[in-house]
């Protein structure tokens, strides 16, 4: 079994592949990996996107298992590995589920479900192989309880990935391989803007600690949970919610 002490927080020498990469969350997570030092590949579906000095991009596809298999093995080509995964594409949706389509159901877990199988059914084995790898999902609250303004297609693909993770954690331990999971509250990104057409509620109302998110908040917890700081962690799902949800 690969054990691994916990360290400091930095990422020097390590590559970081990070989906959904343009988006709020992505985009945070990349330039904070970056400034911890580690090379970061950033993708997404824009043919082109500036992430940010130092951060390459690379358009990708997550849904397809082709694509996939394209962009990862570029990049492996071009850095001879990846040391951490980080998995932010995502969508979202919020119609009640009488009048919910095949076809957004589809699209829910195309994206958020197949988003996360098809890289780590890439990069899983191969981490495994090499005895480490930190793979992290960007689940949700939504997973925990129900849903915050959120419909039941996006529920339901949420928890599929916490329960995907788990799997994961177990089978990688013996490994090296890490797999968390984060369940963030709502950050202000674009994605929470659109489901309550902006106009959320007052968030002293319903956080305890009185603020919605940032993308920040969730970029220094993705650094954690993907640094030598959590070397004794896996197979976690951490909230990041400004105390909604507790356990």
């Amino acid at each position: 079994m690969a054990q691994h002490l916990s360290g400091p927080s930095s990422l020097t020498g390590q590559v970081a592949l990070i989906t959904g990469g343009a988006g709020g969350m992505g985009h945070a997570i990349a330039t904070v990996f970056k400034a911890a030092g580690a090379t970061v590949v950033a993708t997404d579906l824009g043919e082109h996107e500036n992430i940010g000095p130092g951060i390459e991009y690379r358009r990708y596809d997550v849904t397809s298992r082709l694509h996939t298999d394209t962009v990862i093995d570029g990049v492996l080509a071009d850095h001879g590995k990846v040391d951490i995964l980080v998995l932010c594409a995502g969508i979202i949706a919020r119609t009640p589920l009488a009048t919910s389509t095949d076809e957004e159901w589809n699209s829910m877990f195309s994206v958020n479900v197949l988003g996360v199988v098809n890289p780590t059914r890439k990069l899983f084995p191969a981490m495994c192989e090499r005895g480490y790898g930190k793979i992290l999902a960007c689940g949700s609250i939504a997973a925990k309880n129900g849903g915050v303004a959120s419909g039941p297609a996006y529920v339901a693909s949420k928890s599929a990935v916490h329960g995907m993770m788990r799997w994961m954690a177990k089978a990688g331990a013996p490994h090296g391989v890490y797999a968390n999971t984060l369940a963030p509250g709502p950050v202000e990104t674009a994605m929470w803007a659109s489901v309550t057409s902006n106009q959320a509620p007052a968030a002293n109302a319903t956080v305890p600690l009185g603020r919605y998110g940032n993308a920040e908040d969730i970029a220094q917890a993705a650094l954690f949970l993907c640094s030598a700081s959590s070397n004794w962690i896996t197979g976690t799902s951490l909230d990041i919610s400004g105390g909604m949800w507790m356990d």
